[in-house]
């Protein structure tokens, strides 16, 4: 198949296009949301092609991915009057939790009987209001970056963009908590200032944006993975995390509960409880390694990529069925 879809989410991008298909992704000479093209920093296979619009119009399409409210009318305008969900087969893609006034939020998408809208997990299938709209699940998959977890630093690692702008959504209130137990490195776009922002020493809470190509390496030299997200979807990057080997501290919440089984490492809604198991972590390398292998085997059972793909293949085919 022909599958158009705007590069909006790097690392879910990355798994989606390792399928048998040609992936169109639009083109703009800024390069800028609506026209992102390939990847610049992920490995992408050659059956993604860059198009721009005044390609598009003519270039044969058997399924749009859509993944934000605009891109609806952005592909009918694209593909010269062609309508997703009408005269293409089309889903609509929510990565996603629910924004407002949850639990009532209605999700732009319901109550269509032209398209079907999958959600990367389920908890976003159940907080959002869909409507009559029809309805799928197709959890994460990641591409094995192998067991590479040392830990041989006695710090934790978190992964998180524009944590200061982000707040309370991404638990950036959590961390001088979380802190005092174990010193942080803070992957991610945007972070710089963020000690002095939560007004700690530099050397407790270090802000790092590293290439993607670097960070898996990066994570991997950190005793622990510290996921104190209150309000989010699935992190791909706790996902890969986990397939690293590198043991799990998370808030209870999301869907998190459903990631990170027992023995994988510690989930709870009561901070104290997260410091003290970063502690318990870096005083025991050993116990850290055997959590953090269980996570490994738990990812690769749940978020293979084989199975991702098979998910969507089957959902690919009956939407064009």
């Amino acid at each position: 198949m022909n599958i158009l879809l705007w590069h909006v989410h790097g690392s879910w991008t990355t798994a989606f296009v390792q399928g048998p298909h040609t992936y169109l992704v639009p083109l703009l000479p800024d390069r800028g949301p609506d026209g992102r093209g390939r990847a610049r920093t992920f490995s992408w296979p050659a059956s993604v092609r860059e198009l721009p619009p005044d390609e598009l119009r003519e270039a044969e399409v058997d399924l749009v991915v859509l993944q934000r409210p605009h891109e609806l009318e952005l592909a009918e305008r694209w593909l010269g009057g062609r309508r997703p969900g009408r005269d293409v087969p089309a889903v609509y893609l929510e990565h996603n939790t629910p924004d407002g006034d949850v639990p009532n939020t209605r999700h732009p998408f319901a109550d269509r009987d032209d398209l079907t809208l999958v959600h990367v997990t389920h908890f976003n299938r159940l907080f959002w209001d869909n409507g009559g709209t029809r309805t799928e699940v197709i959890e994460h998959g990641i591409v094995d970056p192998g067991h590479r977890y040392t830990g041989r630093l006695a710090r934790a690692a978190v992964v998180v963009n524009e944590p200061v702008r982000r707040g309370r959504y991404t638990g950036t209130d959590l961390l001088p908590a979380l802190a005092e137990a174990a010193p942080l490195d803070v992957f991610g776009m945007r972070a710089e200032g963020l000690a002095a922002h939560l007004g700690l020493p530099e050397e407790r809470c270090r802000a790092m944006d590293l290439p993607q190509s670097d960070l898996h390496a990066a994570l991997a030299e950190r005793r622990l993975y510290a996921h104190p997200v209150r309000w989010t979807s699935l992190g791909l990057s706790l996902l890969e995390a986990m397939h690293l080997g590198m043991p799990v501290v998370a808030l209870a919440t999301t869907e998190a509960v459903e990631a990170v089984p027992p023995g994988a490492g510690v989930l709870s809604t009561r901070p104290e409880v997260l410091a003290e198991a970063a502690r318990r972590y870096l005083a025991e390398p050993g116990a850290a390694a055997e959590d953090g292998a269980r996570a490994r085997q738990a990812a690769l059972g749940r978020y293979g990529l084989k199975r991702f793909l098979n998910d969507w293949e089957r959902v690919m085919t009956e939407v064009r069925s």
